[in-house]
């Protein structure tokens, strides 16, 4: 990663911060997360819909 200057870190740490605590508020309320991982969509959590016959995959945390 290239040298990022102090304003562009706050940036980022913010971002990271707000998307740690909206996973965790839907890991608490029960509610699936989406997410890209290795090239394909991903659905995460109990209630994830459930879509075995398509490319993307189901998994649980």
């Amino acid at each position: 990663m290239p040298d990022l200057d102090a304003h562009t870190l706050q940036v980022l740490d913010a971002l990271n911060k707000a998307v740690a605590e909206a996973l965790d508020r839907k890991r608490k309320l029960g509610q699936y997360a989406v997410f890209w991982r290795d090239g394909e969509i991903v659905y995460e959590g109990p209630d994830a819909p459930d879509l075995s016959d398509h490319s993307s995959k189901k998994t649980s945390r």
